[in-house]
This record gives structure tokens, sequence and C-alpha cells, in this order.
């Protein structure tokens, strides 16, 4: 069992995909994203336990929206024994208030830019839902262009997202996982390992959270699993709205968002004291990696 998993940028992307992934496997996804539910017709109603009713520019995660994107060691008993009649409970009435068969409980709004508001969306999910088992940061933009040419505003937004962004949320959950002795996925990109011409911003974004990860694994290890997910392109809404020449081709080899999210359930599941450390996962002909 998943337990309660927390997932930033769940309205779309792989952050979407992960929210069914989870909810497919028993788990119970919570969703902290910049765009409410009656605001995201793609948002694919679930509940617990049953199924929902890259390019030029590889690696790349979700659209100019905060998008999205870990899960309990199953064995860690103890954060979730205590609560799980309550959560049963909790469970049952937000289902009756849920819209549009997402429970009303179970998201949260918040710009992830602000660290105030990334905070209080996390304790809020937290809280209703009684505790955290995992954690995956899959929230993230993008702003293409050259260096000289990007609003300054705009390229330091990217950054606030994607890495500070992911930093915050997992602070703000530190405390719950150590308590569940939970695990941690984040987002990076094949793009924060090789970078790319005019995505300075996204590059220095990823590559942040790939060191921030490696150094958090060892900081965290034997409390809190910690594991850095290197995702290529995928068909997802992140190249809605760029110009032609930042976004893929027709004959585009892309991975589809439930593959990757299938490989987050896996991180998630593994037993205590075995830790996947990185993962990289891309289409067959990516040119961002190696």
């Amino acid at each position: 069992m998943l337990g309660n998993i927390l997932i930033t940028g769940g309205a779309s992307g792989l952050g979407k995909a992960t929210a069914r992934a989870v909810a497919e496997a028993g788990g119970r996804p919570l969703v902290i994203d910049v765009t409410a539910p009656d605001a995201a017709p793609a948002y694919a109603a679930y509940e617990p336990g049953h199924a929902a009713g890259g390019a030029t520019r590889p690696g790349s995660g979700a659209g100019r929206t905060a998008r999205s994107g870990g899960g309990a060691r199953p064995g860690s008993e103890a954060g979730r024994t205590a609560r799980s009649a309550a959560d049963g409970a909790a469970h049952a009435a937000s289902s009756n208030g849920a819209r549009g068969g997402v429970r009303s409980g179970d998201h949260a709004v918040a710009d992830l830019a602000d660290r105030g508001q990334a905070e209080r969306a996390v304790r809020e999910l937290a809280e209703r839902a009684g505790g955290l088992d995992g954690v995956v940061t899959s929230a993230g933009i993008d702003r293409c262009g050259p260096l000289a040419r990007v609003d300054a505003e705009e390229w330091e937004r990217v950054v606030r997202v994607n890495l500070l962004g992911t930093v915050s949320v997992i602070r703000a959950a530190l405390p719950y996982l150590t308590r569940s002795h939970g695990r941690v996925v984040t987002v990076a990109s094949t793009l924060g390992l090789r970078p790319l011409s005019d995505a300075t911003a996204y590059c220095a974004a990823k590559a942040g959270v790939v060191g921030f990860t490696r150094a958090l694994a060892l900081e965290l290890r034997g409390q809190v699993g910690v594991t850095l997910l290197v995702p290529g392109g995928m068909r997802t809404p992140f190249f809605d709205g760029r110009d032609e020449q930042y976004t893929p081709g027709p004959e585009a080899d892309l991975n589809a968002p439930e593959d990757v999210a299938a490989t987050v359930v896996f991180a998630l599941t593994r037993p205590p004291g075995c830790e996947v450390r990185e993962l990289v996962v891309c289409p067959a002909r990516e040119t961002s990696w190696p």
C-alpha cells in the first residue's frame, strides 16, 4: 500500500499520470497545482484502487503553467497503522464532496514560485490526509529563447518554480516523511545533465535539482528514501504555446507520461533498505542522453 503521496503539478502531464498510477496502485494522491480542478478539464477522476474514468527539448516536463511530478516505503507500517481507520473514514467523507471525481480535500492550488504558498499547501494536504508517505515533485515550467532576449523575471520564475519550488515542498514535507520513513522522488530532466542552447533557465534549474537531490539523499539516508528521476521528452502539454522552433516535430520520439509514471511507482514501492537512487527514463532515440 502506497499510502498518501503528495504530487506537485498533478493536474497535467507527468504529474497527472503519476496521480493516476498512484491511485491504481492503491495509494491516495494529494495534488498541488497552480490550476484548480474546475479549471483543468483534462484532470481525470480517480479514486484509490481504481483506474482513472522531448523533441527539440528532450527532457522537458510539462507546460508553461506549473505541472507536476514518491511514495511510501512498503513495510513502514508504524506511520500508517495508527491512522488507517481515520484515513478510511476521511476517504469516504471526502469522496462525497468531490467535484468531477477529484476529492475536494485532496487538491490544493498554489504557485510554487511563492515559498509561503508552497509550504501552506503541503501542510494543509498533509494534515487533512493524516500524514504523508511520499512526495513526487513533478511541477515544472520553461521559457525558451536566447538569454539576452528572455525577460529577466520570466527567466528567474523558471528557477523559482522548478528548483526552489522543489526545495520548498520537500522541506515542508520532511517532518511527515521522517515520521513515516517515506520516500521522495524528484523530477529533473536529461537537460539537467546535458544542456541545450536557448534553454538556459530550464537547464540551470534542472541541473540544480540533480545536485540538490544527490545531496539530499546523503543527508537523509536511513531516514527517508530519495530517488532522482531524469526523464527525457514526453508527450505532455509542456510544449503547448511555444514558438514552432522550440516544439517537437511530428516525427519526434517521445515517451508517454504514463510509462514514466510507472517508474515513479516502482521507486516508491521498493522495500525498506532498498534504494533506487537515480532513474534515467527516455525514448529509445533520445538525443539529450548520454
